[in-house]
């Protein structure tokens, strides 16, 4: 199974349902972190989860909590809205979010991870899974928790084998990645830096034992990734930005008939390309990032060559 990591900002419902229009798979989507605001859900969370634009794909609501006494309120509310599956975000890097509590400062927190599974339990209809990181600064503090991780009731968990700290940056720990698929009692996702189809092929040789894989920022770079992957052949150039112009083009109609004005599209389309340079070319790439209005976005994006 490919999953597509969710990315803040990048990969909302209109991302997901245009990126399935044009690529097709059998990929499975995760929503965008939803949390929790003053006790409440943010509404542009919840309306993310419930557009209809999901219709034509398999999303996952993922949440992002510090305790229990967060976690119980956002299962609770997603379960009210239809959801069957939650995954839980235990890997978050970023600062604003760890240090709350949340995301991968909790993967050595006995004390919170001791009361997770209680909330699990009291939604046995619900299939749960978890994505995590090694640890907040250790690489190793997953040790602390690998025995109630195994308690859990999970369907799996995805694993980023490096540290918050490291954010995206720095080698990869797979030593301790290899050491966690084997201590692990539930199926093992692998996410890490898989930005071309050689990446996954030696991700599997290496790990044979995982269930699957994740990537994030590779496919937003290269949208045709896992259509390679499931093909087994690395797409042309010509092939692939034909086709991520394509999808680009239906993304863009899409906000320009829902979104006022150049600002609001343009804060919509330009981080379409943020993960892209090597794809399109320094060229285009910087012209998009410095385009101040519609008309000089639309001649950077056809800068573009096919």
């Amino acid at each position: 199974m490919m999953h597509i990591a969710p990315v803040q900002g990048h990969t909302d419902a209109a991302w997901r349902h245009f990126h399935k229009a044009v690529y097709g798979g059998t990929n499975r989507y995760y929503t965008p972190f939803i949390r929790l605001e003053r006790g409440e859900f943010r509404k542009h969370d919840l309306k993310d989860y419930v557009s209809s634009l999901n219709e034509n794909h398999d999303v996952i609501p993922q949440v992002i909590f510090r305790n229990k006494e967060e976690l119980l309120p956002l299962i609770s509310g997603l379960v009210e809205n239809g959801a069957t599956h939650i995954d839980l975000n235990t890997g978050c890097p970023f600062p604003l979010q760890t240090a709350k509590g949340r995301g991968a400062a909790l993967v050595g927190n006995v004390e919170e991870y001791s009361q997770i599974k209680d909330v699990l339990l009291q939604f046995p209809e619900v299939k749960f899974s978890l994505k995590m990181r090694l640890g907040f600064s250790d690489p190793q503090e997953w040790r602390k928790t690998i025995s109630l991780l195994n308690e859990l009731p999970l369907e799996y968990v995805t694993l980023h084998p490096r540290v918050a700290k490291d954010q995206y940056k720095g080698e990869l720990r797979l030593e301790e990645f290899s050491k966690f698929l084997e201590e692990s009692s539930h199926p093992v996702i692998y996410n890490g830096e898989l930005k071309a189809p050689s990446d996954f092929e030696e991700v599997m040789k290496r790990f044979p034992g995982i269930a699957g894989v994740m990537t994030g920022r590779g496919i937003l770079g290269r949208p045709s990734l896992l259509a390679e992957v499931e093909e087994g052949r690395e797409w042309t150039r010509e092939e692939r930005l034909g086709k991520m112009k394509e999808f680009h083009n239906m993304l863009f109609d899409h906000h320009s008939s829902e979104l006022c004005g150049d600002h609001q599209v343009l804060s919509k389309m330009k981080p379409f390309w943020e993960y892209a340079e090597t794809e399109i070319g320094r060229k285009a790439w910087k012209a998009i990032s410095k385009a101040s209005n519609m008309a000089k976005y639309q001649s950077a994006v056809a800068m573009i060559e096919v």
